[in-house]
């Protein structure tokens, strides 16, 4: 028999509703994710769930949204408590970044079960332009780089830091080797390297 739903604001039972949802996608898998295991799980009635989420893909983005939320708090939080430095800078970054791999493995399941909707596309869009600016920001007082440079830079470290930890995931490096990699390509990009253009204008 289900329980009686505790009365709660409508914002406390979507954080209850995104809580439950991450604890089904953790233990069970993305595939085990929809309204009614939800509602299930949850202890409320079917209409509740639908009336937060309408649709799973509507659940699934929202919970994307809650776990990237979180992950980027991480990073601030991180990047806050760094010590000075390029170096110190760009391995917290790299940490951080990693550590959703292995502290929020759901966030992957939760792409992976999004793949082809288009309104994920336009989320890791912009998702990236954030992550962009925040480390840009971060590592700004050690380049010589212009800030949009910069921040093109560090879109190209986000695809490379994606990769890598396509990597970790399939266990084909460690957590170590991941931080030390990113955090090279992070430092390797701060400075300008005008002697690139001039080989490329001298080449025939």
């Amino acid at each position: 028999m289900a329980t009686t739903p505790t009365r709660l604001s409508k914002q406390a039972r979507r954080e209850q509703l995104l809580d439950t949802a991450v604890a089904i996608v953790r233990t069970r898998g993305a595939d085990a994710l929809t309204l009614v295991t939800l509602a299930e799980e949850a202890g409320v009635s079917r209409p509740i769930a639908y009336d937060h989420f309408a649709t799973r893909p509507g659940l699934l983005l929202a919970l994307h949204r809650r776990l990237d939320e979180r992950h980027r708090a991480a990073i601030t939080q991180a990047l806050r408590d760094a010590e000075p430095g390029a170096g110190e800078v760009a391995r917290v970054i790299s940490t951080a970044y990693f550590a959703c791999t292995t502290d929020m493995p759901e966030i992957g399941a939760v792409s992976a079960a999004l793949r082809g909707n288009p309104e994920m596309e336009a989320i890791q869009h912009e998702l990236t332009d954030s992550y962009a600016h925040l480390m840009a920001a971060a590592l700004l007082p050690y380049s010589g780089l212009a800030p949009q440079a910069l921040r093109l830079r560090c879109v190209g470290v986000l695809g490379a830091a994606e990769a890598i930890a396509a990597e970790l995931n399939r266990e084909r490096t460690t957590g170590s080797e991941a931080v030390a990699a990113l955090t090279g390509l992070i430092v390797g990009g701060l400075d300008a390297a005008p002697d690139v253009q001039d080989e490329c204008s001298g080449a025939v």
